[in-house]
């Protein structure tokens, strides 16, 4: 017979953990990833890079526009630099049809300098201002920061700092890739070797290595100035090198994906705004998870401070005495008690 002096023992197994589950615990770098995919999605990643990939279609032409036409002001006394920073940046992009329609925007702002006046500028303000505006409310939400308290006019000019800073630091990079691609170039002029294949190696390999140095300025000063409350500069770094390498596997992946549209109606019909849309959304997207991934580092978590508690609300129940029906109550317990006292006597 079984002891039935000892409780019966429930054994309540925990279920198994899944494959994921258990790739997170041995890899770390795998828990990084799937956390930081866990909060792109938790605070809106693509609804918030369908917004950044609208306003950058929209804000793309002014933009250029006035950039280039005041870098032809400042430039024209040295057009071989100028060709050479509109270069940089027509290879930013991945397809060619990218790259005739951003070669034509420059050129025309170029040739247009002295015409766009008032009315150009106010365009490019209200499109770069409302651009920038959803590229830090992103970038605030994927950092995880709250709503800060600031009124429309400060808002608009912290925005337009923002967007000063962001211009300046991609002509520091793009200048940068320029610069030092025609560097290169004369030093192996001057060795004699600029037509060798040991030349075209070493300048492929220092255009690689500026372009991603380029990238990695431009995604840091993003990662870590623009979200409405800045962080600090180290805890970008990474991030910024995750983004760089990133984006120039992203635009190799574009141009293959690009090139299969090339047969489509649609991309027939549309060309280069077709292609455009793609790659700015592609971006903002990685962009967006990048970011996500960088404030997923045990660093920043710690940064972090936890949300407090909800307020404790204490209210005292006041019960007060009863009605008729409770006393009416009472008094039939109270005869029926008696009643059935007396029939025992």
């Amino acid at each position: 017979m079984a002891d039935r002096s000892q409780p019966a023992r429930t054994a309540h197994r925990q279920p198994a953990p899944g494959r994921i589950e258990l790739y997170r615990r041995r890899y770390p770098w795998f828990d990084r990833l799937v956390r930081a995919a866990q909060r792109y999605q938790r605070n809106y990643g693509d609804y918030y890079a369908a917004a950044i990939t609208y306003f950058s279609v929209l804000a793309l032409v002014p933009l250029l526009m006035i950039a280039f036409a005041a870098a032809g002001l400042v430039l024209a006394s040295n057009p071989a630099l100028l060709e050479r920073l509109r270069g940089a940046i027509s290879e930013s992009v991945p397809s060619a049809q990218l790259s005739e329609l951003v070669n034509g925007i420059v050129a025309e702002a170029v040739e247009q300098a002295g015409a766009v006046g008032v009315i150009g500028l106010v365009a490019a303000l209200y499109s770069g201002l409302g651009w920038m505006g959803n590229l830090r409310e992103a970038l605030t939400a994927q950092w995880g920061q709250g709503p800060t308290a600031l009124s429309l006019p400060r808002r608009m000019f912290a925005d337009l700092l923002a967007l000063l800073g962001l211009g300046l630091a991609m002509l520091v990079s793009f200048g940068l890739s320029a610069v030092g691609g025609g560097v290169g170039r004369m030093l192996l002029r001057l060795a004699g070797i600029q037509h060798t294949t040991l030349a075209s190696l070493v300048l492929w390999a220092l255009a690689l290595v500026l372009s991603l140095a380029a990238s990695w300025l431009v995604f840091l000063w993003v990662l870590a100035r623009l979200p409405r409350q800045p962080v600090v500069l180290r805890t970008a770094l990474w991030g910024a090198l995750f983004a760089a390498v990133g984006f120039e596997v992203l635009k190799q992946v574009g141009v293959v994906y690009l090139n299969s549209l090339s047969g489509s109606p649609a991309a027939a019909a549309f060309g280069p705004v077709l292609g455009l849309l793609v790659f700015a959304y592609l971006t903002s997207r990685f962009l967006l998870f990048v970011t996500a991934w960088t404030a997923s580092a045990g660093e920043n978590l710690r940064m972090i401070p936890p949300e407090p508690p909800a307020r404790a609300v204490i209210t005292p129940v006041v019960s007060r005495g009863g009605g008729s029906r409770t006393m009416l109550g009472v008094f039939g317990v109270g005869v029926l008690l008696g009643w059935l006292t007396r029939r025992r006597r």
